[in-house]
């Protein structure tokens, strides 16, 4: 078996900065590339090689892959839904040609294999709002959405026609203490941690009984390695898995905080991410992923709730 070689695109954004460390302790600090657009994230610094690297360069990206001998690529660079909904042009042109230089690169040089995240995003308003199952009516009505579909079909075509070992979660959405937000509709959910701990009281932007499918960062993390690491022949899936762990709405995480700060105040100013939030599943069916590859949450609301505090603080 050859050493396995990562680089990570999109090290420095929510997900990134914590997937780089975690396969750095997988595949030691050397063996894993971290590159963004954007400055190092500060946990990053000093812990493993960086590259400023632009994922739209095809020429400069594969270059990279040469030089590094890189074995595996996680791609993390996108524009999510709340930022795309400003710039659709933008979000579709760097979500899907990011992808393609990826898999083009990844067919010509023989990768081991390939990570890409997919999205709840992908449902849309006529999707089932309860249990929503891998295999469903799929119509999204965002920018973000629309392209992380196409994306998922692109991974599927890559592996059928050409052995690309591409493997894609659909993340709901995500909450960590490490890294900020990205411009997601799910933020309200990190955000409301930092602002009940500086200020005691949070607006929300979403109505307080807007149920959305989330996941702590750690379950996300375990859940991407976990898929990367399953054995290829496991796996049925090669769009994108339905992963699941948490549901709930603004007042539940409210309430649920205010066991730890009793005179958090919470108050409701739902803004344009209220109709992109109405368009999504309330709750996810992961049972594919659970019987394909073992996945398990191990957060529920109340010991994410803890830890996110105990930290923030």
């Amino acid at each position: 078996m050859t050493k396995e070689k990562v680089l990570v695109i999109g090290a420095s954004g929510q997900i990134g900065v914590e997937l780089t460390l975690a396969l750095r302790k997988i595949y030691g600090n050397a063996n894993v590339v971290a590159s963004d657009l954007r400055e190092e994230n500060e946990l990053l610094k000093g812990t493993g090689p960086y590259v400023s690297l632009d994922v739209m360069n095809k020429e400069m990206l594969h270059v990279q892959v040469i030089r590094q001998n890189i074995t595996q690529i996680y791609l993390l660079a996108a524009i999510l839904s709340a930022t795309g909904e400003k710039n659709p042009n933008l979000a579709w042109h760097l979500n899907m040609q990011g992808l393609l230089n990826v898999l083009d690169i990844a067919r010509e040089e023989k990768l081991h294999k390939v990570y890409w995240p997919s999205s709840i995003a992908v449902f849309g308003p006529t999707s089932p709002k309860q249990a929503c199952p891998q295999r469903t009516i799929i119509e999204p009505s965002t920018v973000y959405g629309i392209s992380k579909y196409a994306g998922e079909f692109w991974c599927n075509y890559f592996f059928e026609r050409y052995g690309v070992d591409v493997r894609s979660i659909r993340y709901p959405g995500l909450i960590s203490y490490k890294s900020a937000p990205g411009g997601g509709t799910t933020d309200y959910a990190v955000e409301i941690f930092h602002e009940a701990l500086e200020d005691g009281k949070y607006t929300c932007f979403l109505k307080e009984d807007t149920y959305l499918p989330m996941m702590y960062m750690p379950d996300a993390i375990r859940a991407t390695i976990e898929l990367m690491e399953a054995p290829s022949a496991r796996l049925t899936v090669r769009t994108s898995y339905n992963v699941s762990a948490l549901s709930f709405a603004p007042r539940e995480i409210a309430a649920e905080i205010k066991k730890h700060i009793a005179g958090f105040d919470m108050s409701y100013s739902p803004d344009y991410r209220q109709k992109i939030a109405d368009s999504w599943p309330e709750s996810i069916d992961d049972s594919v992923a659970r019987a394909d590859w073992g996945w398990k949450p191990e957060y529920d609301l109340a010991r994410m709730t803890k830890e996110m505090l105990e930290n923030l603080k």
